[in-house]
């Protein structure tokens, strides 16, 4: 079955680093993986090891004025207050403006609306909204999307489609805290399945620690990957998000997922 699948958290969690170690994983094992890029931060493409030479000519889609005019009929910035197409034309844009990562995955880079607000009515939103919520797949598709940081994408509708948030929780209360108000705003949009993932957890009392705020809080942790210096190592020099210790956690976080769906 196709499967859509959301990365949230804090801010400096991890995300990028799940997002990229999973979509990796499916795709090794034979799956057509598209990892979708909802980050401003937009660190996705180097975690899953597209070279450099191609980063530096990304456009987010957000910024693709000529893109967003075609599809929706009126141009960002100048054409406030006019008509525009509330459902553009989107299923072609993973294959026309994605590039390759690692393993054959798909990146593909949204960029965000940048307006005040964020229920922006503008045709950059329209245009964003629909190819999160209409990706076009079959049973051998996988979406990753690796969100921005907090809760502000989930007032916008842009995950009711998935099948599974994932929710990555590093050690610290504040993180504990946003994952809950997270995981309670995302099954108030219908959200079902909704799983955390502990990540840098330095010792075990951490990690128990980590499960009981959870459990108070009524959030399975599906995965605990440990703070790991191979990570770190692999982020500064600019190669693909691995270590073993990780993969086994994302390993573990598959099984629960399949189990789910």
């Amino acid at each position: 079955m196709p499967l859509k699948i959301a990365v949230s958290g804090k801010g400096g969690v991890g995300k990028t680093t799940v997002a990229a170690l999973l979509a990796s994983q499916y795709a090794r094992d034979g799956m057509d993986v598209v990892a979708v890029d909802a980050d401003p931060a937009s660190s996705l493409p180097a975690a899953l090891g597209v070279p450099q030479e191609v980063r530096k000519d990304i456009v987010p889609l957000s910024e693709m004025l000529d893109v967003i005019e075609e599809r929706t009929g009126a141009r960002p910035g100048e054409s406030y207050g006019s008509m525009f197409s509330l459902n553009p034309k989107v299923d072609d844009l993973v294959d026309k403006y994605a590039v390759q990562g690692n393993e054959g995955v798909r990146v593909m880079v949204l960029g965000t609306v940048k307006a005040p607000g964020s229920g922006c009515f503008c045709p950059e939103s329209a245009l964003l909204k629909n190819l999160m919520s209409h990706l076009v797949l079959d049973k051998e598709h996988v979406v990753i999307m690796d969100m921005e940081a907090g809760l502000e994408h989930l007032g916008r509708s842009t995950v009711r489609s998935v099948d599974v948030l994932l929710v990555v929780v590093e050690p610290g209360r504040r993180s504990v805290e946003t994952a809950i108000r997270i995981a309670d705003m995302a099954r108030s949009l219908g959200i079902g399945n909704v799983l955390a993932v502990l990540n840098k957890v330095g010792d075990d009392a951490q990690e128990n620690e980590l499960l009981s705020l959870l459990d108070e809080g009524g959030i399975e942790a599906a995965a605990v990957i440990y703070h790991d210096k191979a990570l770190v190592s692999a982020d500064l020099a600019g190669r693909p998000t691995s270590s073993p210790g990780a993969e086994g956690a994302i390993a573990s976080l598959r099984k629960r997922i399949g189990v789910l769906r």
